[in-house]
């Protein structure tokens, strides 16, 4: 079976196309507990492991070569991961150990992160920095400390606005956030770093530009989910002749001369007209992550724009996906075709052709759980604990407490060739990254406040 259908036939596709993913009616968050807490157990040696090792001069840890975190220049996305481990692993266990390891990096290393005016990855690094911490000390877990809330306010405050500041106008009234590559490039990777607005806003700050004027940082969240919505996902709808619904383009290039769109490009992915599956997973949960936002807000209007997108890539994942739940890194990678029946089999990650990408599973199973919660569409959440229950075991979970990754099997940047392939065949395996091991850990920590019947656990909360 092709990795996608290039037919504008949306009738034909579904003949061509069922749910690959064979989705487990019997999971349930409880049925997961033990591999929920056998991820933790691992977890506290990994991270305890990176902090010996890690030196602040080399940069942020990106990824494994040979079980040991490395850093790897391109833009400094990952430091507030590496920090935010060890406070999900406070939140999850209770290990003191960790919460005051996290805080003291926060404090020492998280600066620069806050006024980095170069990112579009603000949600990335300080939310799970200093907006975990927030929410910790909201929810009552941290002891209240005027001036610790007044550093994680400020920190998070500044965060959001340096981020929305970086802003493209677009025809008509919209804009996004550019990316790294500059004004003229929306990566879809941004939906899910919109939490950095989203907090921003919700601390009552604003974005002051020339001649004192006040920018809305909802606003700029609203346009450029608008935006992401429009331009990087697809809908059967005739965009192009690769117009299948629920597939994503990596970056949307506009001429900010005019602020016309020009064209969809792929930094990370195989082609334009193919799905990177790690963007199609940024989507599946900035989305859904920004409905459930939206909602405490009685923010309406947004409601059926970003429900479309969520509703669509995640059927697109469920379609597009092995069976196990773990995705190959592009549905159009070149060699899949030489696996045969890929997608109607569990996923291979020490097949000699293509990688599987781990990382992007841990993603898109939160926004699976995330969307069917919003909706109360069980089907979701469904195929989302279909995906942890493969994910949080062997040979994804890693049990060697020789290597410092937490899931194995991840991909970084395929096309550049950064990742380590440990055979012949030049094909990444058996290494982790920590976007992929944050995420794995937000995802556990997620369905462990489920099983404990604990709240719902949010990117945002509120002084109890």
């Amino acid at each position: 079976m092709t990795s996608y259908i290039s037919s504008l036939d949306q009738a034909k596709v579904g003949t061509l196309v069922n749910e690959m993913i064979r989705i487990r009616e019997d999971l349930t968050a409880a049925a997961l507990e033990k591999k929920v807490k056998s991820l933790f157990e691992s977890s506290a040696h990994k991270i305890k492991s990176l902090d010996a090792s890690w030196r602040p001069e080399q940069g942020a840890p990106v990824f494994t070569i040979d079980g040991k975190y490395t850093s790897r220049g391109w833009t400094e996305w990952t430091q507030g991961f590496q920090f935010g481990a060890e406070i999900l692993q406070f939140d999850a266990t209770g290990e003191k150990e960790s919460l005051e390891a996290g805080r003291a990096h926060t404090v020492a290393y998280m600066a620069s992160h806050v006024s980095h005016t170069g990112v579009h990855d603000h949600g990335f690094n300080n939310v799970s920095a200093y907006g975990n911490l927030l929410r910790l000390m909201n929810e009552g877990r941290i002891t209240e400390d005027a001036g610790e809330r007044n550093f994680y306010e400020l920190a998070l405050k500044v965060s959001g606005a340096v981020q929305a500041a970086r802003w493209t106008n677009i025809a008509g009234e919209g804009g996004y956030i550019y990316s790294f590559n500059g004004p003229h490039s929306l990566f879809v990777d941004t939906i899910r770093s919109l939490r950095a607005l989203a907090l921003s806003h919700q601390l009552g700050h604003v974005l002051m530009s020339e001649n004192d004027k006040r920018l809305s940082l909802l606003e700029r969240l609203l346009k450029h989910a608008e935006a992401t919505a429009r331009y990087s996902v697809y809908y059967g709808e005739g965009r192009d002749s690769y117009d299948v619904r629920g597939r994503t383009a990596h970056e949307i290039i506009f001429n900010v001369n005019d602020g016309n769109y020009r064209c969809p490009n792929s930094q990370q992915g195989y082609s334009p007209f193919s799905t990177w599956t790690r963007g199609l997973a940024w989507a599946m949960c900035g989305f859904a992550e920004q409905l459930e936002f939206l909602a405490t807000l009685a923010e309406k209007e947004m409601e059926p724009i970003l429900r479309k997108a969520a509703e669509a890539t995640c059927d697109f994942y469920i379609q597009n996906t092995p069976t196990d739940g773990i995705p190959y890194w592009d549905t159009g990678a070149p060699q899949l075709h030489r696996l045969g029946d890929w997608a109607g089999r569990a996923a291979d990650p020490f097949n000699a052709f293509e990688p599987v990408d781990s990382s992007a599973a841990a993603i898109a199973a939160q926004g699976l759980l995330r969307l069917g919660k919003y909706l109360g569409n069980k089907n979701y959440v469904q195929a989302g604990l279909t995906v942890c229950d493969t994910l949080f075991a062997e040979p994804y979970l890693s049990c060697d407490p020789a290597h410092q990754g937490l899931i194995l099997h991840a991909v970084y940047h395929r096309p550049n060739g950064w990742d380590r392939a440990p055979a012949s065949d030049g094909v990444p395996r058996g290494e982790a990254c920590m976007w992929g091991d944050y995420h794995a850990r937000e995802l556990a920590l997620y369905l462990l406040r489920e099983i404990e019947q604990k709240p719902y656990l949010t990117f945002w909360s509120k002084r109890k």
